[in-house]
Parts: structure tokens; C-alpha cells; sequence
């Protein structure tokens, strides 16, 4: 009975350990997985060196990120960090300027 008691605290550790960091962290890597496998052109990303741009073509793994001035830079797949516009929201927002 004593040999239990002392494996207990140990058990309950293990429990919070695990719903408190490796279940929050296992969600935020399936997430950012999800969101580097469904990058599409047009895409505007942000890398993990803060670099800003569009994706102008993407591969299995590398995509060709273009910046603002024109210049064409080539990343890992990997490195890119979040997508702050997705393609098919960025073109269809058009403004009418009729007078």
C-alpha cells in the first residue's frame, strides 16, 4: 500500500505534464503542418525570419516567395511561419471608382 502512495504523485505529474505542454504543443505542430501543406500560390506569408511576400510558385519542398520589390527568393517549405491573406480573399476585394 505504501509502495502506491509514493507512485500516485508521480502518475499525477505525468498527467498534468502531459495536458498541460505536450498536447498543446503536439495541436500548435499539427496545425502549422496543415497550414504549410495547404500553401498556394498568391498566398501572402510571413517566413520565420520575418521575410514578407507572396508565394509565386511552391513544390513538395521548397516555395519561391516573391517580396516587394520584385525579387524572387527561394525557402523551405518549413520556413514559413503563418499566412496572413490567403489567395482567393486577396484578388476578389475589387473597388469601384465610378464618378
Amino acid at each position: 500500500m505504501q509502495g502506491l502512495g509514493s507512485i500516485i504523485p508521480l502518475i499525477l505529474m505525468f498527467v498534468l505534464f502531459y495536458f498541460l505542454l505536450i498536447r498543446p504543443q503536439q495541436k500548435r505542430t499539427k496545425a502549422v503542418q496543415q497550414m504549410q501543406n495547404e500553401l498556394k500560390k498568391g498566398d501572402k506569408i510571413i517566413t520565420i525570419g520575418g521575410l514578407h511576400g507572396f508565394v509565386d510558385s511552391i513544390d513538395e519542398n521548397k516555395a519561391v516567395i516573391k517580396c516587394g520589390d520584385g525579387s524572387r527568393l527561394t525557402f523551405d517549405r518549413n520556413a514559413i511561419r503563418e499566412v496572413t491573406e490567403s489567395a482567393k480573399t486577396s484578388g476578389t476585394a475589387e473597388v469601384s471608382l465610378d464618378k
